[in-house]
């Protein structure tokens, strides 16, 4: 790919008019921020010479070490679409210390370590999110409800898919920020949509999931809808996921093909898919963050909640998709779209790299409906399950080493702070459920 110079994104930003720049970074827990310069502003933040108080951003620095520095990607300047007539540009950023280094907070930063042991391997990953969503309605104050806009179904359109002009106005405006949008229906659920993008090296893609959030829920906006990629919002409905698409690449071609190898998968394919079997469990609090992911995995709704692999059906954690040739890839259904994509990736590909380091067979395939199995049979197969609270991931968690070193200790340390405090907030709050049942009767 050709690097953008600074001189070329000077250019373009006079010709467009552009009176407004913003840097946009993401912190541990996957939120999107921006700082807002004026464009006389620009070429010093090109430069990386723009400052802010990292010690307001939850999880990066102590207020007595606060001065960070915003260090832009050239290659991700854009115009936002629905911003074009308020002369608005936007940049994705790095965090820096103050003496040049990359901070350690920084997720971006984190997985950029990663990859760079993942090519030192000889790889090149590719990755496919598939990203699911809910529009719901808002109520007479602004504020989103649960309320369906629509009792579509999969693959639906209209009159029952009465979410499909605000979904074609988001494939439009992705399109225009330079996405090649592969396909986008209405999914399972009521008011549940998805939308899928080509595949693309493992940060473009972590970027572009950044972007399509921001982009879809400010879209939904202007149609007076809410977006929300919380995993599990109506208790009876299937949840959404971000079913992620994994292959690797050398010299050009996916090594994942192998036609002489059985299911013409090659070594380094079953070995990768062997070391996301083995560290599903401790990716688990990375991947799903949040309480109400685990309402999502339970049994019952397609969601992947067995540990095994299958070149055939949907029910285990990995499935191995048709195509072959260049198209020869994995996906691992469990990641839901609450998480953040830089670390989710990070975790990932380590795991899936630690399995052809070290050989980790996955078994063979599981053939069958697992949701049908009795729990004797899956226990005979060697089936287990991915943990069932956030509580019992951050514990598997802090048990695989494979799946921390994918973590800076920095940042390690400060999600699993922020998530144990996640829980304890939840787990001493008394619920509608438990007044429901428990109030009259005791």
């Amino acid at each position: 790919m050709r690097k953008v110079t600074k001189e070329e994104i000077l250019k373009k930003a006079k010709e467009l008019k552009v009176k407004f720049v913003r840097l946009r970074f993401t912190d541990i827990l996957g939120m999107p921020k921006n700082v807002e310069i004026p464009i006389r502003e620009f070429e010093k933040a090109l430069d990386g010479k723009i400052m802010f108080d990292g010690s307001s951003i939850q999880g990066f620095v102590r207020i007595e070490e606060s001065d960070m520095y915003l260090r832009p990607d050239y290659s991700t300047f854009t115009i936002n679409p629905w911003e074009e007539e308020k002369d608005v540009a936007r940049i994705t950023c790095d965090v820096y210390n103050p003496n040049g280094s990359p901070f350690e907070g920084c997720p971006r930063n984190n997985l950029k370590r990663i990859l760079k042991e993942v090519e030192e391997m000889g790889y090149s990953p590719n990755l496919g999110p598939e990203v699911e969503f809910f529009l719901f309605f808002k109520d007479q104050e602004g504020k989103a409800t649960t309320k369906t806009h629509d009792q579509g179904g999969y693959f639906d359109l209209l009159p029952v898919d009465l979410g499909e002009e605000a979904r074609r106005d988001m494939v439009i405006a992705l399109e225009k920020l330079g996405f090649e949008i592969e396909a986008s229906h209405h999914e399972v659920a009521p008011g549940q949509h998805e939308i899928d993008f080509k595949y693309s090296d493992a940060l473009t893609a972590a970027d572009r999931i950044m972007t399509l959030k921001l982009t879809s829920k400010t879209i939904a906006l202007k149609h007076n809808l809410h977006v929300t990629f919380m995993p599990k919002p109506i208790f009876g409905a299937p949840g959404s996921g971000m079913h992620t698409h994994i292959s690797l690449f050398r010299d050009g071609k996916n090594i994942f093909y192998n036609p002489e190898e059985k299911y013409q998968l090659s070594k380094e394919a079953l070995y990768f898919i062997g070391g996301l079997l083995k560290h599903a469990k401790g990716f688990t609090a990375i991947t799903n963050p949040l309480v109400n992911s685990y309402k999502r995995l339970t049994p019952g709704y397609e969601a992947p909640v067995y540990i095994a692999w299958s070149e055939r059906n949907r029910s285990p954690l990995v499935r191995v998709p048709i195509a072959r040739k260049e198209g020869t890839r994995t996906e691992l259904r469990s990641p839901d779209p609450s998480c953040n994509p830089y670390l989710a990736f990070a975790v990932i590909l380590k795991a899936g790299i630690d399995g052809i380091k070290n050989q980790i067979d996955p078994g063979e395939p599981i053939n069958k409906n697992i949701y049908t199995m009795s729990k004797e049979e899956r226990k005979s197969l060697g089936i287990e399950n991915l943990p069932t609270t956030l509580n019992d991931a951050l514990i598997e968690l802090e048990k695989d080493d494979v799946v921390k070193s994918a973590l800076t200790p920095h940042i390690l340390e400060n999600y699993i702070e922020a998530k144990k405090e996640e829980w304890e907030a939840y787990r001493i709050q008394v619920h509608q459920w438990e007044l429901d049942r428990y109030l009259t009767i005791y």
